[in-house]
């Protein structure tokens, strides 16, 4: 099946595709970039149905290899909606919908924070990531339109995440692995705004900027 294959095969299906399971080969493969293989309209009903897979799931961020497609493309959209002072502490603000094309980040300083992550792909757990505390990051919209802006707080955390999707790599490789918990626990035991709690009891290091 060639690419537009099954992309029009998505496209055609009922309701929504399920999201790739951690264990599927087209999670571990970078992405091929995207160069204009779908044409416009295409891309666009692709970039719809991307969403509402999103808002379905729900989560904040999706990238095209969790729905099976092994392109460099990625949504993302966050309505921030948790207590004021997890939000402030994480550093999350709302963002609105945008799609990332062959996006890249970089390192902006040298601060790093960690904060319990879950993903799509790896249903029923999360763990806490270090990431960098603030980014910048390149690639294009889905008109073509050049992309270049610096990220920090949750949002960092957000395009780390999906564009890390995009070179083959889950959250859980990056992970504490002794955070690792399974997401009853996280809401029983560990929702405090910071992971310092966690860090403690499980017996894991955070950063010590973060």
């Amino acid at each position: 099946m060639t690419l537009i294959d099954h992309v029009d095969a998505l496209l055609e299906s009922a309701g929504m595709p399920p999201v790739v399971a951690a264990g599927d080969p087209v999670l571990r493969r970078p992405a091929a970039p995207y160069d204009g293989q779908l044409g416009d309209e295409r891309l666009a009903r692709l970039v719809r149905l991307m969403r509402a897979t999103m808002h379905a799931a729900p989560g904040v961020g999706l990238a095209a290899p969790q729905i099976g497609i092994p392109l460099r493309l990625a949504v993302v959209e966050d309505p921030a909606q948790a207590p004021d002072e997890v939000l402030a502490a994480r550093g999350r603000v709302p963002q609105p919908f945008r799609v990332l094309v062959n996006p890249s980040y970089e390192p902006v300083g040298e601060q790093r924070a960690a904060f319990f992550e879950g993903c799509l792909s790896v249903p029923g757990w999360q763990a806490v990531v270090a990431r960098h505390r603030a980014v910048r990051l390149r690639g294009q919209d889905e008109r073509g339109q050049e992309i270049d802006e610096e990220f920090s707080g949750w949002p960092a955390r957000i395009v780390q995440h999906e564009t890390d999707h995009l070179d083959g790599t889950l959250y859980i490789d990056l992970a504490e692995t002794r955070s690792l918990s399974a997401t009853h626990h996280l809401t029983e035991r560990w929702s405090q705004p910071t992971p310092a709690l966690a860090a403690r009891e499980l017996g894991f290091p955070l950063p010590a900027d973060s």
